[in-house]
């Protein structure tokens, strides 16, 4: 290939060049449509615009999880010595999950041991006390005084053994508590604690998908929240195996929009839950919106004028054609959907209005929506 920047003569002919291409422009302007189409009007295709009811579907990704899930954790302080499940083992309640070295609530238990032994001695003292002085006021050997002083040390006796036997039980649940059990019937889903690792009371361990009830979960676009579907039932499909199917209803639709997806989480609660649909499988949710007046053209009528989505439209009397700017509510595969701009029973330009300008005659060729799918 050869360059002109090093000819003198490139910038003439250059200027020539642009010169010729405006004049061009100017007489095409000024001349009328059919003489600018080279006399002949040009032929387009054109469907009837018809507002009719449609119902977009929306189809979105999500997965399985379970409807109720819940935290587990010790209920005492302590350092972890033993773990014994892990995620994806199926726990029964009264299942161990992990264990803490329950040494201080050994301890515990011992002291309180140790005080009930002294409040029961104490108690047989006084028990024996107060025989005594019954015995000897029979026969005056004694006070009222005294016998009323034993009965009250008998009574401070008895509700010292009761608050001993009430710590002593205390402490044995205390110590129960280093054994961490999974109190419901479910699915571990994460682990956040290991052998050796110190753990505060209250601090989760594990977490466990309950057993029951399944949600299909999706993050649904904020737009897509104002358009309920047209019916309540949602179609639910596997997506590893689209012939594994259920339904199910909306159950909870989160208040908080995510700042970085700005989408919103949506909770269909499944109806039934097929057994390849455990935890955490991918799933479809399909559903239909409801109806709206809207018109459907083939996306070849579409075009930009002036910077806004508009449309050919041809006159019923002079088969003149001019550019409509329209709303698009939506694009399909194939076809556009309109939600204004045009009214019933227009003529739209589907087929050779590249090259239109406003006003041109053109030479109608009516299509249908079978031509168009050709």
């Amino acid at each position: 290939m050869t360059s002109n920047l090093g000819n003198p003569a490139w910038p003439r002919r250059a200027v020539r060049l642009q010169r010729a291409v405006l004049l061009g422009s100017l007489i095409a302007m000024t001349l009328p449509a059919a003489a600018w189409s080279g006399g002949a009007p040009a032929r387009v295709g054109v469907v009837t615009a018809r507002a009719a009811d449609y119902r977009p579907s929306v189809s979105l990704t999500g997965d399985v999880e379970a409807q109720v899930q819940s935290d587990i954790s010790f209920r005492v302080s302590g350092r972890i010595v033993e773990r014994l499940v892990d995620v994806g083992d199926h726990v029964t309640p009264d299942q161990v999950l992990a264990r803490v070295d329950g040494q201080e609530q050994r301890i515990a238990l011992d002291t309180a041991n140790a005080a009930l032994a002294s409040a029961q001695a104490q108690l047989q003292q006084s028990q024996a006390a107060y025989q005594r002085q019954k015995t000897l006021i029979t026969s005056n050997a004694t006070s009222q005084s005294s016998l009323d002083a034993a009965q009250e040390n008998l009574s401070v006796a008895q509700a010292s053994v009761a608050a001993a036997t009430a710590q002593v039980e205390q402490a044995k649940e205390q110590l129960g508590y280093a054994d961490l059990r999974a109190g419901v019937a479910g699915t571990v889903t994460t682990r956040n604690a290991e052998a050796g690792q110190v753990v505060q009371a209250g601090q989760t361990v594990v977490s466990i998908a309950q057993d029951g009830p399944r949600d299909a979960v999706f993050d649904v676009y904020e737009a897509l929240i104002d358009k309920p579907p047209g019916s309540p039932e949602i179609g639910i499909t596997l997506v590893a195996d689209p012939s594994v199917k259920t339904t199910g209803h909306v159950r909870e639709i989160s208040p908080i929009v995510d700042a970085r997806k700005g989408t919103i989480r949506v909770k269909i609660g499944l109806k039934e839950t097929p057994p390849a649909m455990s935890l955490g499988t991918a799933v479809r949710g399909e559903a239909s919106l409801a109806a709206q007046k809207r018109f459907v053209l083939p996306s070849s009528a579409l075009f930009e004028w002036q910077g806004k989505p508009a449309v050919w439209t041809v006159a019923a009397d002079t088969h003149a054609v001019e550019p409509r700017v329209v709303t698009l509510d939506r694009y399909t595969t194939q076809d556009i959907v309109l939600s204004a701009g045009l009214e019933d029973g227009e003529s739209v330009v589907v087929r050779g209005g590249q090259l239109l300008r406003p006003g041109q005659v053109v030479e109608v060729v009516i299509e249908t929506v079978e031509e168009q799918a050709r």
